[in-house]
């Protein structure tokens, strides 16, 4: 055993050291190897903070221009209500603006000459409302009446 040149301390020195080497690249590979699962099995991790709002086209809904008061707008942001009858507009500084809606109904060429002909309608009517008040307030007579002197009765000159 002693005779043995694999049991000499400088062979057992360096076995132990060739050894120890192996295990820790062999470490070192399952490592990676481990890492490359990792990565294959995890996505990436996005986290966006949003501290205020960006969307520019919001619309909301309130009851009263008090809601509209109420709420904080970073941009110009238009409030409807229920009915679509009344927008409020709020700006940054706080300022409301109130405009009224009215639906637009398409109208087709009956409905435009229908409208027409009611306009004239009107007219006509305004103009004999306008006659009529000239008639009752003028003073003089009135040229189809007659004088009273006048003889509607026929004379006959036939002899007897």
């Amino acid at each position: 055993m002693y005779n043995n040149p694999y049991m000499t301390p400088n062979y057992i020195a360096n076995y132990g050291q060739q050894s120890m080497n192996e295990k820790i690249d062999n470490q070192i590979a399952q490592l990676n190897q481990m890492k490359e699962q990792l990565k294959n099995q995890q996505p990436a991790i996005n986290q966006t903070f949003q501290l205020a709002p960006t969307n520019n086209h919001s619309m909301r809904y309130a009851n009263t221009i008090d809601d509209v008061a109420k709420e904080n707008v970073y941009n110009d942001t238009p409030f409807f209500s229920k009915d679509m009858s009344v927008v409020w507009v709020k700006n940054t500084k706080g300022e409301i603006k109130s405009y009224e809606l009215v639906e637009i109904i398409k109208k087709d060429e009956k409905d435009i000459q229908i409208e027409m002909l009611q306009a004239q309608i009107n007219e006509m009517k305004g103009m004999i409302e306008n006659a009529r008040s000239n008639d009752e307030y003028t003073d003089e007579p009135n040229s189809s009446k007659e004088s009273s002197i006048i003889s509607h009765a026929r004379t006959s000159k036939k002899e007897q």
